[in-house]
């Protein structure tokens, strides 16, 4: 079993994952399933800047948590989103709050400050999750996603990585860290 950095080579058991929180429920708010293409075209997209890892066990994908821009302007570069999706049998062991760490310590030595986490009403085992491992919640907008016939809250939580300080860089990308 381990943590490690995503590849190509394990989007299809990425997108499996997904694809029940997709299809069967309101934790994400897609309507249909991304194409393999579009998910590698997000992934690649991510990756240039921000950390992409996966738990393995086995030869098997069991979780993904990444991270991505939290808003666009150059003012908010000192901040991030992040995601994480278990599959079935990966839940409550642990695994996501290891994934989270790793994530965590990756933006922390990028140079971010922030880390929110977008979760929608529908998912209140991963609100309690993020405030057990100390994110507070920042915003919640009411009723803004419709599925699964029922309207949805989203809900901002965020997590300080270091104090905020005048920064003397721009955070660098991932991939540029030393180990």
């Amino acid at each position: 079993m381990a943590i490690r950095t995503a590849t190509t080579a394990d989007l299809e058991q990425m997108l499996s994952i997904y694809a029940y929180f997709v299809e069967h429920t309101a934790v994400s708010f897609e309507y249909v399933l991304p194409t393999k293409e579009e998910f590698e075209r997000r992934f690649l997209s991510h990756i240039c800047t921000y950390p992409w890892l996966v738990y393995e066990e086995s030869g098997m994908v069991l979780g993904y948590a990444y991270a991505g821009r939290a808003f666009e302007r150059a003012a908010y570069s000192w901040n991030a989103e992040i995601s994480c999706y278990l599959a079935p049998q990966a839940r409550r062991r642990g695994i996501g709050t290891a994934l989270y760490a790793q994530i965590e310590e990756i933006l922390r030595r990028q140079g971010c400050r922030k880390v929110f986490a977008v979760v929608t009403s529908a998912n209140e085992a991963s609100v309690r999750f993020h405030e057990t491992i100390g994110y507070r919640t920042c915003a919640v907008y009411r009723d803004v996603g419709y599925k699964l016939g029922n309207w949805y809250d989203v809900i901002w939580l965020e997590k300080f990585l270091q104090p905020l300080g005048a920064p003397e860089t721009f955070p660098i990308p991932w991939q540029e860290l030393k180990d």
